[in-house]
């Protein structure tokens, strides 16, 4: 998968601090310099003001001011598993690549086995992988072997009778009815930063699934560089916790 940052406020973490002062400030922000609005915040320098605020925030459970900076993100290559996992938080936009519109009548079906089209899973190769609900714990080579095998196989042949149905002439919004479930998909999605460690609280915890984990994991990755103060202090001292910040 790839995953990309678009488009996010400037200075979000000025904005959080802007907004938090106004809830006890005397004065109208507005009217105010950043410096003189964080003021009596203790800190030698703007930044370590900035932290000093960000962490009493993040740390008295204030995520009000949080709401106000948005992030968009471009995602590529996510199954339609995983969409469906992402797409049930209801406070963030989504725009998804429609398969109605789309059609994947190029693709080659021998290339679906390596992996184009549809996400193959860790645990159709691995002999080692165990995920959440398995029956079994880890497996032999043989097992394995004939695994990889029946997936690479029943992929391949879906795609198959995909591109065969619309040869035939039916539409794509009906001939994609017997793609599978890991079939490769594209969106744009946008939230808060508040939103987005309340995502993180989710879907990046140890018992989430592996790729909506690791999409979420690279999400996060982009949000230290965006954001900095605030995802440094969700990494070092929320991540993991369900930190009750969905609004």
């Amino acid at each position: 998968m790839k995953v990309q940052l678009l488009e996010a406020t400037e200075d979000p973490e000025e904005l959080i601090c802007t907004a938090a002062r106004n809830d006890y400030y005397d004065g109208y922000v507005g009217d105010e310099s950043f410096e003189a609005v964080m003021e009596s915040i203790d800190g030698e320098s703007i930044e370590e003001k900035q932290e000093t605020l960000i962490g009493h925030l993040l740390d008295h459970g204030h995520f009000g001011p949080f709401e106000h900076p948005q992030v968009t993100f471009a995602v590529e290559g996510i199954s339609r598993s995983c969409m469906a996992q992402i797409t049930r938080h209801r406070h963030v936009s989504f725009d998804v690549q429609s398969m109605r519109y789309v059609s994947f009548d190029d693709v080659d079906p021998a290339e679906v086995e390596e992996g184009a089209m549809v996400v193959t899973p860790p645990s159709a190769a691995d002999p080692d992988w165990v995920g959440r609900n398995q029956r079994t714990g880890t497996v032999d080579d043989e097992t394995v072997a004939k695994r990889e095998e029946l997936f690479q196989r029943s992929v391949r042949q879906s795609v198959e009778d995909y591109q065969e149905l619309l040869d035939l002439g039916m539409p794509p919004e009906d001939a994609r009815f017997v793609l599978p479930i890991g079939t490769k998909v594209n969106m744009v999605m946008s939230m808060n930063a508040r939103m987005l460690m309340h995502v993180a609280d989710m879907r990046a915890a140890a018992d989430a699934q592996w790729e909506i984990r690791e999409m979420t994991e690279r999400v996060l990755d982009l949000a230290s560089d965006w954001c900095p103060i605030t995802f440094d202090y969700y990494e070092s001292e929320m991540k993991n916790r369900k930190n009750r910040l969905a609004p």
